[in-house]
């Protein structure tokens, strides 16, 4: 284009000149271009022209067109640009992964610092309760030296504690009217709470319950709080004030744990009672303070009465003075009654520490799944009680005790189930099987690991990958089981080595664990149409590994041969009814020429397969240059019926006897049929002294190695084979016939 006013042309793109504004020309856009296009320090006066307040797109990109010399200037601005924009990204990422890295130390550190304060605060209740007891100690010492100084205290403390005998039925009766009125709006509690003197209302309050595991909310109760128990009932939709029953918990077995605010849920308290937990909201702050200072107190003083119960049971009572009798003989027999000392007045001492504190103590050890300690405490409480007489106090313990018993036993229960991570091996159970057998439950203890166990087998079969090659996953699948097994018998034996008695429930287990290996080898080998000489591989590979468990007593070896006889037949009978087709179709072809192997590798190569078949003088056999007077249909035959032989030796085992031997024959009889047939049939002496020859090798070589070596295989000679070489060479050819009876 040729040059005009106001534009400029170069390399054929026109660039528009505003007038009076030419690049490098003063002030402006046009100065600050000129400067941001050279190469001295172009790239930090861009840089703070784009970080610029006041920068505008759209002018910039008008006044760079308008003072750039052609397309190359814009190609060279853009690429500053690009350049300028991946060192832009390239800060922005290190800023932002230097930012990371802090907030992960932070976070860290905050981590650190909350775990360190719930330290703290359990280190400051675990003060507050010792100070309690302490100072509850304290004072009954005092109320002990001075009965008068502890009743005045008591009443002080205790509204309800009267300090008259009218003064105390007026507030029993008060009581009693309360807890009466009260409980007649609720539906269905009359036959659960009994009426009872000692029982009176302590706290009452509407509460909402939020589900434990989503916190979502569930429904409005109205809780009761009574000096033993406490009542959750639910509202009645349509009638305002009234509630029906939902659940009674009593005190004795009851936790309160105070629920960490997290907005929006907040003013929350949970309700731990075994196995189950129930998490309500208060109204406010407030009242979920009073419901939880109300609870432990109320906690305390059942647990202060009870023990001051179980003191005054403790101590001995004057046995009732018996009327005087007039019956001079009873003399004697009081004398001697006297002198034999009654078991009924031995008085069984239940106010010890320990003792009093033993529900309390079992249930905060399930709960921290202390399951030593709690079984630990049991003994001890057995061993103290052993040769102690079975008393009112002592049932009443037992009852206590042996409701926790079977809250551990449901625990350890639990942790024996398959439900549970079958992760860690055997000896992950070993601590809840332990505990079951000290607890006496060594039955269930055995029923409960061995289904873990094979739970945890069955798991790992499945999740073996099937590989291409049927070899490699049967190494595998014999490597996890029987791993599995042994470790297995291992642990059963560490765990129950005094319980002789679940042996026998083991080797049961061992038999239906083998079965589902079974069942998972013969879906992989034989269901699959594996060859034989795949098979015999992969059940020599699983009787190899079967014999490992010999180490620690087991043999398993019997149990494979049973599930395994039944596959390992049909693949024989299948493998026999292949060979014998291939011979069949071998022998119609038959032409009876001698064999001309045209390379001598290839005749050595037929020497070293005769040789590895067992076919020592097979040189005798052969001719000049690479001929073999043999028949083709002969050889062929004796290569496959050795190979058969060879394979149905690794998986012989007595229960096939007879089928092995039933298939050689019946592939041997195809051949010395044949051979017979053809001495009968053929006319030309030339082939029939070849076939005589054929036959002669059939019946003085390969018959004589196939009994050798099937006597070596099977530890004794067959007399089927025998008969079958000796009523062959005992054949008589009749010219007449052309049937052929042996």
């Amino acid at each position: 284009l040729p040059p005009s006013r106001g534009t400029q042309a170069r390399r054929g793109v026109v660039f528009p000149v505003a007038a009076g504004r030419v690049p490098g020309g003063g002030g402006g856009w046009g100065a600050d271009m000129a400067l941001s296009l050279g190469e001295g320090g172009g790239g930090s006066r861009l840089r703070r022209q784009l970080e610029s307040g006041g920068f505008a797109a759209g002018e910039y990109v008008k006044q760079l067109s308008q003072q750039s010399d052609g397309d190359r200037d814009l190609q060279e601005h853009r690429q500053r640009i690009q350049a300028l924009s991946e060192e832009t990204a390239q800060s922005l990422k290190r800023n932002v992964y230097q930012n990371y890295r802090q907030f992960i130390e932070t976070a860290r550190e905050i981590s650190y610092l909350e775990s360190e304060m719930y330290q703290l605060s359990h280190i400051l209740t675990e003060q507050k309760g010792i100070m309690e007891a302490v100072t509850q100690a304290l004072l009954l010492q005092a109320d002990r030296d001075d009965p008068a100084l502890g009743a005045r205290r008591a009443a002080a403390a205790d509204p309800f504690l009267p300090l008259s005998g009218k003064d105390a039925a007026a507030n029993e009766e008060g009581r009693q009217r309360t807890l009466t009125t009260l409980l007649e709006k609720v539906e269905g509690c009359r036959d659960l709470l009994p009426e009872s003197p000692g029982k009176y209302l302590v706290y009452n309050g509407d509460l909402v319950e939020y589900d434990a595991d989503h916190m979502a909310q569930i429904q409005r109760v109205h809780a009761f709080l009574m000096n033993d128990c406490l009542l959750v009932a639910t509202a009645l939709p349509n009638r305002r004030g009234a509630y029906r029953y939902d659940a009674l918990y009593p005190l004795d077995g009851l936790a309160v744990v105070n629920v960490k605010d997290n907005p929006p849920m907040k003013d929350m308290f949970k309700l731990l009672m075994f196995p189950e937990s129930r998490i309500f909201q208060a109204e406010n702050a407030k009242i979920k303070k009073e419901w939880l200072e109300v609870l432990e107190e109320t906690k305390r003083n059942r647990a202060l009465s009870e023990k001051r119960r179980l003191e005054q049971e403790a101590l001995p009572r004057p046995a009732p003075t018996p009327p005087e009798s007039t019956n001079p003989f009873d003399e004697d027999e009081d004398e001697e009654e006297e002198d034999e000392p009654s078991a009924e007045e031995e008085v069984v001492d239940l106010s010890l520490e320990w003792i009093q504190e033993l529900p309390e103590d079992l249930d905060v050890c399930i709960a921290q799944r202390d399951f030593e300690g709690a079984v630990d405490l049991l003994d001890k409480l057995n061993e103290y009680l052993a040769d102690k007489p079975v008393s009112q106090p002592v049932k009443e313990l037992r009852a206590k005790v042996d409701e926790r018993v079977r809250q551990l036993t449901d625990v350890l229960v639990f942790e024996l189930s398959p439900d549970r991570s079958l992760r860690g091996g055997p000896r992950a159970t070993r601590r809840a099987v332990s505990q079951l057998i000290r607890l006496g439950q060594s039955t269930k203890a055995c029923e409960l690991f061995l289904k873990n166990r094979a739970a945890a087998v069955q798991t790992a079969i499945r999740q073996l990958r099937i590989e291409g090659a049927t070899l490699l996953y049967i190494h595998k699948l014999c490597h996890v089981f029987f791993t599995s097994l042994l470790e297995t018998a291992r642990e059963f034996e560490t765990d129950f080595a005094g319980n002789n008695g679940c042996y026998s429930a083991f080797v049961v287990w061992a038999r239906s664990s083998m079965r589902m290996f079974v069942d998972a080898f013969s879906k992989q080998v034989f269901d699959s149409k594996e060859s034989l000489s795949t098979a015999a591989e992969c059940v020599k590979v699983a009787k190899e590994h079967c014999k490992q468990l010999s180490e620690i007593g087991l043999d398993l070896t019997f149990i494979i041969h049973a599930l395994l006889v039944k596959d390992i037949k049909g693949a024989l009978q299948s493998y026999k009814d292949i060979i014998i087709e291939a011979t069949k179709h071998r022998n119609s072809e038959e032409m009876w020429r001698k064999m001309n192997l045209m390379t001598p590798e290839a005749l050595g190569k037929l020497r070293e397969e005769m040789r590895s078949c067992g076919v020592g003088n097979f040189d005798q056999y052969t001719g000049d240059d690479c001929w073999v007077n043999l028949s083709y249909t002969v050889v062929a035959f004796t290569k496959q019926t050795m190979a058969f032989l060879e394979e149905a030796l690794k998986l012989y085992f007595p229960e096939l006897h007879m089928v092995l031997l039933e298939s050689l024959v019946e592939i041997i009889l195809v051949a010395v049929q044949h051979v017979d047939y053809s001495l009968r049939c053929e006319q030309d002496p030339e082939k029939k002294a070849f076939i005589r020859q054929n036959a002669s090798f059939l019946y003085e070589t390969v018959l004589p190695v196939v009994e050798k070596r099937f006597e070596e295989g099977v530890g004794k000679p067959a007399k089927q084979l025998q008969d079958l070489r000796n009523a062959s060479r005992l054949m008589r050819v009749n010219p007449e016939s052309t049937t052929s009876v042996v």
